[in-house]
């Protein structure tokens, strides 16, 4: 008997350490997301809804977009989308987020949370500002048509790559007729 509840107990804890978070989505991330959502799309209510993408053809993509991608529908309305992702800095990997408009245009952009003592610049409005009203019909290269920060070299170099595979990814979701 005693055993039966220590069992219990256990699948019980189990279920609850991988439940996922408010959302089911991103967990931890969860309210710094929705807050930047709230921001920038004027809204409080709302659900976030995942694209439906064939498995062979998100096996295509410079990025996968299976987990990051959704979009954000209030009312019944679509307001735009909403990607988050992670890329490598030096040691670690930072989180980021990019929101885009129902042209698929990018309307804001977040490092959400960087953990590395340098490169952190990267997280600066002023720098992310770049990538606005950018789409899946854009490059991006790092030294080119991005601004260099010196001592972010290596942060800045993995952002810009990151947004220049989900460019090419929207790109492709989009001549695919899933966006």
């Amino acid at each position: 008997m005693h055993m039966g509840i220590v069992s219990k107990l256990f699948l019980i804890l189990l279920l609850v350490v991988h439940l996922p978070g408010p959302s089911g989505w991103m967990g931890k991330l969860d309210k710094k997301i929705h807050r930047e959502i709230e921001k920038t799309f004027d809204i409080s209510q709302y659900k976030l809804e995942p694209l439906d993408i064939p498995i062979k053809l998100n096996s295509e993509l410079p990025l996968s977009m299976q987990k990051g991608f959704r979009k954000i529908i209030s009312s019944e309305d679509l307001f735009g989308y909403v990607f988050v992702g992670s890329a490598p800095s030096k040691t670690a990997k930072f989180d980021y987020l990019v929101l885009f408009d129902t042209k698929i245009q990018v309307v804001h952009t977040k490092v959400l949370i960087y953990r590395e003592e340098y490169g952190g610049e990267i997280g600066s409005k002023r720098w992310l500002r770049q990538f606005h009203g950018m789409d899946g019909t854009n490059r991006v290269l790092a030294n080119t048509n991005i601004d260099a920060i010196s001592g972010a070299t290596i942060s800045v170099r993995s952002m810009t790559r990151a947004m220049d595979n989900l460019f090419q990814s929207v790109g492709m979701l989009k001549k695919n007729g899933i966006l």
